[in-house]
């Protein structure tokens, strides 16, 4: 269930989201209580999915609850964020929420009214076969605020499999062997590329993905923990570093279909369809693994997933680099620290018996040990071992940075980029409007 209930990438992380949020599983059906205290012997669990996820969810917490006894109101809200805080604010807070983005996991963390998971006494178990690096995403000052249920993956490049086997084309290991590939995909005649950034309201916020990746890519974990955090500018050379190198694949003349001005008139949903048409019209399109989900590929490729499309991990800048993975996912914290059927609740949902609907297609567990043979297919299981393999994992970096950089003039920035903007100018206006405080 990763749903980004933001509204911004709600579009995206509706699907997107919605992918790794996977989460799809729950529980059944609670009866009511009023939450927050858990004193009526009800554990109130509040989150933001979509109805269908709610569902999946409520069914996938129902033996677990039925067996321990537990009676759970479950509590999901369009606007989650809004109402969190609200309620966090008026002291009238659930005993469980589902945060999926780490800002304002931290935001609400340093209120204080969040448990530090690390003090629960089956919290190392829970979490000790965690992707590395998860944990870090709801973490200050050595205080673990939320762990996560399930997560996505975003570092991924999608191709037309048929055709591009028939065409002896190589998944690349490398930076340079990606370039590469781009290159032989236009000689051969054609465009290697499908990219797109529209999403509404929301336009611009899959340009910030490609950003964080390269972020990632070029400056390490450590680069881009300093960047997300603003111990370095956003106008860094490590940030035009990766602007650069996107640049190379967006901007080179006949590299994206519809060529530049496409870019931000493509939905981000849709813009990999036409890799599926009987003569291909691209073949790599960088997205999450929501795309492995009804709603964005044709429905004609999702019901034959395995066959049509194929997946791999964008590739380090040079092959002896550390595998890094970045992504998001829904993070369960605790405000009941002292009701032990809340405890409880909260220990299943971040541990490894919590098993998600996978079925529905989507889920990832943040567990290593996860059995992949759950996995609906052979894409879901491709794209949960890129996770479970990689040397580390780190969350969507917009989505902890300040609102008004993450959702606002990060999205903006990179819209006007793709304009013609140039790389100074947009990275110096995102670095100028980050609050002073």
């Amino acid at each position: 269930m990763n749903r980004k209930t933001r509204q911004g990438k709600l579009a995206a992380a509706a699907i997107a989201s919605a992918s790794a949020m996977l989460l799809t599983a729950a529980c059944g059906g609670g009866s009511g209580g009023s939450g927050g205290s858990g004193g009526d012997g009800t554990v109130e669990i509040m989150y933001g999915f979509a109805q269908e996820q709610s569902d999946a969810f409520k069914a996938a917490m129902k033996p677990f609850l039925d067996e321990e006894g537990i009676k759970v109101k479950f509590s999901p809200t369009p606007d989650f964020d809004k109402l969190i805080r609200s309620r966090v604010a008026g002291n009238n807070t659930p005993d469980i929420a589902i945060f999926p983005q780490p800002g304002i996991t931290l935001s609400i963390g340093r209120t204080g009214k969040l448990a530090d998971l690390t003090t629960l006494s089956g919290y190392d178990a829970a979490v000790e076969n965690v992707v590395p690096g998860i944990i870090d995403a709801a973490t200050e000052d050595d205080k673990v605020y939320a762990a996560p249920m399930s997560i996505s993956v975003k570092s991924l490049v999608w191709y037309p499999k048929v055709a591009f086997e028939k065409a002896g084309y190589k998944v690349p290991t490398t930076q340079a062997e990606l370039l590469a590939l781009t290159e032989q995909i236009k000689s051969d005649g054609t465009t290697p590329w499908c990219v797109g950034i529209e999403s509404a309201a929301a336009t611009g916020w899959p340009a910030t993905d490609w950003m964080e990746d390269y972020v990632l890519r070029f400056g390490g974990t450590e680069g881009y923990d300093k960047w997300v955090k603003h111990e370095i500018p956003f106008n860094d050379p490590l940030v035009k570093e990766a602007a650069d190198e996107i640049g190379k694949i967006w901007f080179t003349e006949g590299n994206v279909l519809g060529g530049r001005k496409a870019i931000t008139a493509n939905n981000f949903g849709t813009a990999a369809n036409p890799m599926f048409e009987s003569k291909p019209k691209c073949f790599l399109h960088r997205q999450a693994s929501f795309l492995a989900q009804p709603g964005s590929f044709p429905a004609d490729v999702i019901e034959d997933l395995d066959a049509r499309a194929g997946v791999f991990q964008l590739p380090p800048i040079e092959a002896e680099d550390p595998v890094s993975i970045m992504g998001g996912g829904d993070l369960a914290g605790l405000f009941s620290k002292d009701d032990a059927d809340s405890k409880k609740v909260l220990e299943y949902l971040i541990g490894p018996e919590f098993k998600g609907s996978p079925e529905q297609g989507g889920f990832i567990s943040p567990h290593t040990t996860y059995d992949l043979a759950q996995q609906p297919n052979e894409t879901m299981k491709a794209i949960s071992k890129i996770a479970y393999e990689a040397d580390n994992f780190r969350f969507d970096g917009s989505d902890s940075m300040p609102g008004e950089v993450g959702s606002g003039s990060f999205w903006r920035g990179m819209v006007g980029w793709v304009g013609g903007k140039s790389t100074d100018e947009t990275l110096d206006t995102i670095e100028e409007s980050w609050p002073t405080s």
